[in-house]
């Protein structure tokens, strides 16, 4: 028989379907009927119905078992014996389960005496002392229903009472076994779980909304950026390497839609880079206005506003589109800003400094508008001097880090904890989420900190920082991935 005649099926293949093994899968994990029933679950929800029905026809296996369809009619029926002798010979009842359904069964036909008026009171106590009351059950249950009876006017319409019946039967199937009522959208969550597990143990994860179901999701080591784009030198013109003495926090960041690229210099100037389609860079604005090298930049949640921060030096907010400084942020106090971030909404912003006017030193916390007025200020003795600080997502929480100290406070003015590290932290970034913070500390190490859990951090190793601030970041998909520079000129 030659290949083609034998793909051609026989007479009997073409009419019933045989059955097949009862377990199917490599390893034998899947029960057969299971997943032709979850598969026909699926088929009716997603509107496909004569399809469903013909796989029920075809496949010899029913979407519902047969005590299902007995239980339903039971249960419109008013036939509540029955309704119980029925649930008591299912297999797989746990005895609490079983008293839970018997409760549901007879509370039912409890509240529908009560809906009769006064012909169904008598009957309705017998039912609450002869059927619910010797249940296994919680006892506030009983005394609800004996308080319904005092209250009860009125008597219940029809119509009230085939709703009532229908809301009972899916009560049951709640308290019930699965084999019982294949789960809503079961075929779809056994799907989403297995693309989700795929996905979490892709180490190269680096895709969003890019994942097909026929074929195993896996994502290549190339999929990670590794190759220099493009080189840019120096803001400062210097073909040696004497300005890192000079400028140990020059600073570079993203914007949050990755259009533009602002970086700061010892040469008092900020450049905005514009990110073009091939990923190169082309400069777009140049601001000048401080007197002292920018250690700061920070992008506005919707890009349209940057700040700067210079050493010893107040505030400056640019206009991103015109390159124009929109405002100089001064107080009624001498300081120095040390750190900023803005609110979710880029209308406000937070800044710690301290004051070093009237002879005397103390360290701030302030928030301000866009004109440069105070809203909120935390100063005095307990405010340490911070190194960096962070608003979450949502505006909830202020994240600070000074010294050896993690500090998470509630917003306006809440509850607050702390983190203590052994070493010194030198920088601190926030995920994308607000879920999960990273800092740097000197002993050359990456601690990953939970916002909203106290637990060990996970450690992370390899870099190198020694002598310079190295602002190590999230990045990737909901920020799966830790981006660190290092000292010795690797990433």
């Amino acid at each position: 028989m030659d290949l083609q005649e034998s793909s051609v099926p026989h007479a009997d293949e073409v009419g019933q379907a045989k059955p097949g093994p009862r377990r199917l899968g490599v390893r034998g994990l899947i029960d057969r009927e299971e997943l032709v029933r979850v598969i026909a679950q699926s088929l009716y929800s997603l509107g496909y119905r004569k399809a469903a029905a013909a796989l029920e026809e075809e496949s010899s296996v029913p979407l519902y078992p047969p005590e299902h369809d007995r239980l339903l009619l039971n249960v419109m029926a008013g036939r509540w014996d029955a309704c119980v002798e029925t649930i008591s010979s299912f297999a797989g009842v746990s005895k609490a389960d079983l008293a839970v359904a018997e409760f549901l069964v007879w509370r039912g036909h409890y509240l529908e005496l009560l809906g009769m008026g006064d012909t169904g009171l008598w009957r309705a106590s017998e039912v609450l002392r002869r059927r619910i009351a010797p249940l296994s059950i919680d006892r506030r249950c009983v005394h609800w229903l004996a308080r319904a009876m005092v209250s009860c006017d009125g008597v219940v319409a029809p119509e009230a009472v085939v709703q009532c019946r229908i809301a009972l039967f899916l009560d049951l199937v709640e308290v019930l076994p699965p084999w019982f009522h294949v789960p809503s959208g079961r075929l779809e969550h056994l799907v989403e779980s297995a693309v989700t597990k795929q996905v979490e143990s892709c180490i190269y994860h680096n895709l969003v909304d890019e994942i097909s179901l026929f074929e195993d999701h896996k994502c290549h080591e190339e999929q990670i950026p590794s190759k220099c784009a493009q080189v840019r030198v120096s803001q400062i013109v210097d073909p040696s390497f004497q300005f890192y003495n000079k400028c140990s926090d020059l600073h570079l960041r993203f914007s949050n839609n990755g259009n533009y690229l602002a970086s700061s210099s010892c040469d008092c100037t900020a450049i905005i880079w514009k990110v073009e389609n091939d990923d190169t860079l082309t400069k777009k604005h140049c601001l000048e206005g401080h007197q002292n090298p920018i250690s700061f930049v920070a992008w506005s949640p919707n890009d349209k506003m940057l700040l700067t921060c210079g050493n010893g030096e107040s505030l400056k907010l640019w206009n991103v589109d015109t390159g124009e400084c929109n405002l100089k942020f001064k107080g009624s106090w001498e300081y120095t800003i040390t750190t900023c971030a803005w609110f979710p909404d880029s209308e406000k912003i937070v800044c710690a400094g301290y004051d070093t006017g009237a002879g005397s030193s103390s360290n701030r916390i302030f928030t301000c508008d866009l004109e440069g007025k105070e809203l909120d200020v935390w100063a005095g003795v307990r405010i340490p001097k911070l190194s960096d600080l962070a608003v979450t997502p949502d505006g909830r929480h202020l994240i600070c880090v000074s010294c050896n100290e993690i500090w998470i406070r509630q917003l306006p003015k809440g509850w607050e904890w702390r983190i203590h590290e052994k070493q010194t932290i030198s920088s601190l970034s926030l995920s994308s989420d607000g879920q999960s913070l990273i800092v740097n500390l000197n002993s050359q190490e990456i601690h990953l900190w939970k916002v909203h859990r106290s637990s060990m951090p996970e450690i992370f190793k390899g870099h190198m920082q020694g002598k310079f601030v190295i602002r190590s970041c999230f990045g990737g998909p909901n920020s799966l991935f830790i981006a660190s520079g290092s000292e010795d000129s690797q990433v």
